[in-house]
């Protein structure tokens, strides 16, 4: 079987050669010591996931993930950083990446995160299924959203919840079962992470006055249409 290619920007190469050690064996792991030429080789080459530091010359990992998020919404993105600050993860998110790992973290850990997000796309060529949500037609294989003359692409993980919800819809959902269902885990950043994704979706519905994604304090969500 083909490994998953990944994509590693890492300016740091004690770390990178250890992660690259590591994760060999079980990926095709591309290392690029600066977001520059990370940028360069993801335009030219065809990658499964992206992992990124942040702290990085030419272009740091921030500004590498917006670039990547412009030319594909779909690709997995995992910070990996000393970056420990909430705000920097908030911001992370935000940017469009899909997990954030603080440094120092187990190889155990990293794996299972890039495993959860494979697997689910692995998933997703095999669910084609499309579901009708408002006035779109939602194809959580192509993480898209259609309506006629127009197409929204989300992320993975978008997707993922749009698709959670879709699958509860009009049923009270509480956020520790969305946190472990799509997270795997529940604790304080992820139930954050959670909400800034909940933003996101609520902004893509914006105009579609039937979709309601109600916040039920201290329980959790529920998605109704009209």
């Amino acid at each position: 079987m083909e490994k998953s290619k990944i994509l590693y920007a890492e300016d740091d190469t004690t770390i990178a050669f250890l992660i690259q050690d590591s994760l060999e064996s079980y990926y095709d792991i591309n290392h690029y010591p600066d977001g520059q030429s990370a940028l360069e080789a993801f335009n030219s080459q065809s990658f499964d996931i992206c992992l990124l530091d942040i702290m990085m010359p030419e272009l740091n990992g921030f500004e590498l993930a917006q670039h990547i998020r412009t030319n594909n919404s779909e690709i997995p993105i995992i910070f990996i950083s000393a970056k420990a600050l909430k705000e920097d993860r908030i911001k992370g998110l935000k940017i469009g990446a899909d997990d954030y790992l603080v440094k120092p973290f187990s190889i155990e850990e990293l794996i299972l995160k890039i495993e959860v997000f494979l697997k689910r796309s692995r998933k997703a060529d095999i669910s084609p299924l499309k579901h009708k949500v408002g006035k779109y037609y939602f194809d959580p294989k192509n993480y898209t959203l259609q309506d006629t003359g127009n197409t929204i692409t989300l992320t993975q993980r978008e997707s993922d919840l749009l698709l959670y919800f879709i699958l509860h819809k009009n049923t009270v959902v509480k956020r520790q079962d969305i946190l472990k269902a799509i997270w795997g885990d529940d604790d304080y950043f992820m139930g954050r992470s959670l909400d800034v994704f909940i933003s996101r979706l609520r902004k893509v519905f914006a105009d579609e006055h039937n979709i309601i994604i109600e916040n039920l304090h201290g329980i959790g969500f529920r998605l109704s249409e009209k």
